[in-house]
């Protein structure tokens, strides 16, 4: 399922002394089944992005094509758009509210009207993508659960309702390592085991680095850079100069280099970087 922005600008408060331009002319395509990253600093446009990719925001101008329908058009039902493209909000957590996690999850699939047959199987088969066994988890309160799990239960409520393209802003956030390790490991295995096509908004270079195949770079409302974890992650000047970085073991390589060891300054990942260096030292025995 392929998404194609043309031209996109959003302007909050127009014409008020509140008037901010969040998305200037911006213009990307995803493709079905890609795995793309989208990053930025704080204000860079990227929330205000996606909230557009199914029509939580609406534009300014331009248009934006969900299998090559434009979901700007006025007469487009974006309840059906929406059932295409899932959008996990950071902090999802913080819309549980249900008493059990299977009541938390069928929420959506009910709300579609579907049997209740069908609300079992969705129910079921997204807990089980996200990694909660069912007959131990269908009965717990969300509230007892980790920070982790919790963001694993929001993520399923989405996923119950089988969009096509899943778009997460922030995952990670104020997860603790493991917390965050597990969730990564999910978000990879709904790419890789399911097919899914992921939008992934993170501040982690190195998140960015172990799981997109694409990442889009945005600046003050604009792309500024586009390519694969290498292509971006080469552009270290332009990078620092709008306050984003490198994954620090592209730091770590270039101070080998410039120390005279003879390795890639291409390794983005901490296994590239090991490969790396353990390949200097089987040639330097």
């Amino acid at each position: 399922m392929s998404i194609k922005i043309e031209n996109l600008t959003h302007i909050y408060s127009p014409n008020g002394p509140f008037e901010k331009k969040a998305l200037d002319n911006v213009s990307l395509e995803i493709n079905d089944g890609d795995f793309v990253a989208i990053i930025g600093h704080t204000g860079s446009g990227k929330s205000t992005l996606i909230q557009h990719m199914n029509g939580l925001e609406k534009a300014t101008s331009g248009k934006i094509f969900i299998d090559d329908v434009d979901i700007t058009a006025k007469d487009i039902k974006l309840t059906d758009i929406r059932k295409k493209v899932g959008l996990v909000f950071q902090y999802s957590e913080y819309q549980l509210f249900e008493e059990t996690i299977e009541k938390d999850i069928a929420f959506g699939p009910t709300n579609l009207k579907l049997s209740q047959d069908e609300i079992n199987n969705r129910v079921k088969k997204a807990m089980n993508m996200v990694g909660l066994d069912y007959e131990i988890y269908k009965d717990k309160s969300p509230f007892d659960l980790s920070g982790g799990q919790k963001r694993r239960v929001a993520i399923a409520g989405v996923i119950a309702m089988e969009p096509k393209v899943l778009i997460l802003d922030e995952p990670t956030a104020g997860l603790d390592p493991k917390g965050r390790d597990d969730i990564l490991a999910q978000i990879r295995q709904l790419h890789d085991k399911y097919g899914m096509t992921i939008v992934l908004v993170s501040h982690s270079m190195e998140d960015v680095a172990k799981l997109a195949e694409k990442v889009i770079v945005m600046n003050k409302g604009k792309v500024v850079l586009t390519g694969t974890p290498k292509e971006v992650f080469k552009k270290v000047d332009i990078l620092e100069e709008i306050g984003l970085g490198v994954p620090q073991v592209t730091y770590l390589m270039k101070a080998l280099i410039a120390k005279g060891f003879n390795v890639s300054d291409e390794a983005y990942t901490i296994e590239q970087a090991k490969e790396e260096i353990l390949k200097y030292f089987k040639s330097n025995k």
